[in-house]
């Protein structure tokens, strides 16, 4: 019973917290447009599932994913599981394993990036490969949160990683091709979302409140940074490795032309 009265008191905030989103909109479309809203009742349906479907979006995180990212963490920090000594950075081996893993499988599972993954291959007439796209951006995320936990195991400071980060994307923009950099720069984005966020931030808060000498509110956030800055270095190095591939098998079709005509001339 305690169980459905929390569940409905969840919905009941959602739709609470959803109110003055709805009431902007339709006063917008009313005031200003001046056009009645197409298809209402409709629409009031979709808007209720939306708010039943957030509400139990956030139970399921209270209930599972966040339980479930603090154990795994208080596990893999355990002693049983070291490979070292408490303390040394080398001995969380396992902790970068999970990291590198729970970043790339979130990843390939968000519905955003999905979305974005098949708009892309639409737009660009197939030439942005759907699973190209969506495991470029997911290791990108992998690699992310791997040096996230690396961070927060070792307590460095987290504006310094991302600021050289930043700096390799400026870098990397400025060779990249142009089509790839706003797609790039919205992969960083999509991938911070309903899937990815709540896993990678259980992780962190529990890792920091396992590792001694962490503190949860320093040291425990700062992943979904990792998250979403790494994801736009993956996908400009994905878009620069395949330039350098089509120039490179350009260049040896090329030559090979060149020879057989060289052949023929000689024949």
């Amino acid at each position: 019973m305690a169980v459905i009265l929390d569940a409905l008191m969840t919905i009941l905030y959602t739709a609470l917290d959803v109110l003055p989103i709805v009431l902007f909109i339709f006063g917008f479309q009313i005031l200003i447009l001046r056009k009645p809203l197409p298809h209402f009742p409709r629409l009031l349906a979709g808007l209720g599932f939306v708010i039943i479907g957030l509400g139990l979006f956030l139970i399921g995180l209270e209930m599972a994913l966040f339980p479930l990212g603090r154990e795994m963490a208080a596990q893999l920090t355990s002693p049983e599981s070291l490979v070292g000594e408490v303390g040394d950075w080398q001995a969380y081996v396992w902790v970068y394993v999970f990291a590198l893993a729970i970043g790339f499988a979130t990843t390939i599972a968000e519905p955003a990036l999905l979305a974005v993954s098949m708009k892309a291959n639409d737009v660009s007439g197939g030439a942005i490969s759907v699973w190209g796209l969506r495991v470029a951006v997911a290791l990108g995320v992998a690699v992310g949160v791997a040096l996230g936990t690396y961070r927060i195991i070792t307590g460095l400071p987290l504006h310094y990683f991302i600021m050289v980060g930043y700096v390799v994307v400026v870098i990397q923009t400025i060779w990249a091709p142009k089509l790839i950099i706003p797609l790039a720069y919205d992969s960083g984005g999509v991938t911070t979302s309903t899937v990815t966020v709540p896993l990678i931030t259980a992780l962190g808060l529990g890792l920091a409140e396992t590792i001694p000498g962490r503190s949860p509110l320093l040291d425990g956030f700062g992943l979904v940074a990792f998250a979403s800055l790494f994801p736009i270095i993956a996908v400009l190095t994905y878009a620069q490795l395949t330039r350098y591939l089509e120039n490179r098998g350009a260049k040896r079709r090329k030559e090979k032309d060149r020879d057989e005509s060289g052949l023929l001339e000689e024949s």
